[in-house]
């Protein structure tokens, strides 16, 4: 009778498995270095305003547009409209008002840094996988750290309600062809005020 073949030996090559783990680990390593300053940066500027000055142009009372004068109507309408109150009024309007605090801004920093803590728990967990704990033993879950991304949003939420401030002035051409509208204020309010006016 025939002799049966030798069963087939099946070799495993660890440098692949190895070379693997370790492009994983620095790609994460990697995400985590370019997102933690960001995230730093975003958690500490929630509590500010981001100032800007910006100019705008509009048609003017001879461009079948409006006159300065309502185009000043229509810029105190809007900030009376959202709380804001006319701190001096000049040749430039200077306006102060209250921000409340969002929730949805407290979730969005609470999420954005559970993911960098997280990116930050899976790097610990490859490059220190045999850690034990100290007195209690067992390995060490890094994951735990997750745990910290509330403080982003607690720390929002402590700054409070911030005042801002909005300076704006208005020129009209000689010829009344156009407004100039320049503002200095929080960013965002800036553009949310002009998309009204338009």
């Amino acid at each position: 009778s025939s002799t049966p073949p030798p069963p087939t030996s099946i070799e495993f090559k660890d440098t692949e498995i190895t070379s693997y783990s370790k492009n994983s680990y620095y790609a994460i390593l990697g995400l985590y270095t370019l997102s933690f300053p960001g995230l730093w940066s975003t958690i500490k500027r929630s509590t500010k305003a981001k100032t800007k000055r910006k100019t705008f142009t509009t048609p003017g009372e001879s461009a079948s547009g409006r006159s300065l004068r309502q185009v000043a109507g229509e810029i105190m309408a809007y900030f009376k409209a959202n709380n804001y109150e006319v701190s001096s009024a000049s040749e430039t309007i200077k306006f102060k008002g209250l921000v409340a605090k969002s929730t949805s801004q407290a979730f969005f920093l609470t999420f954005c840094t559970l993911l960098c803590l997280a990116s930050l728990a899976l790097v610990l967990q490859i490059q220190f996988i045999d850690s034990q704990m100290p007195v209690i033993g067992g390995n060490i879950n890094w994951f735990y750290i997750c745990l910290l991304s509330p403080y982003a949003g607690v720390y929002y939420w402590k700054g409070g309600d911030r005042e801002d401030e909005f300076e704006c002035k208005l020129v009209e051409s000689d010829d009344q062809m156009e407004v100039e509208v320049n503002v200095l204020g929080d960013e965002e309010e800036i553009e949310r005020m002009w998309r009204k006016l338009e």
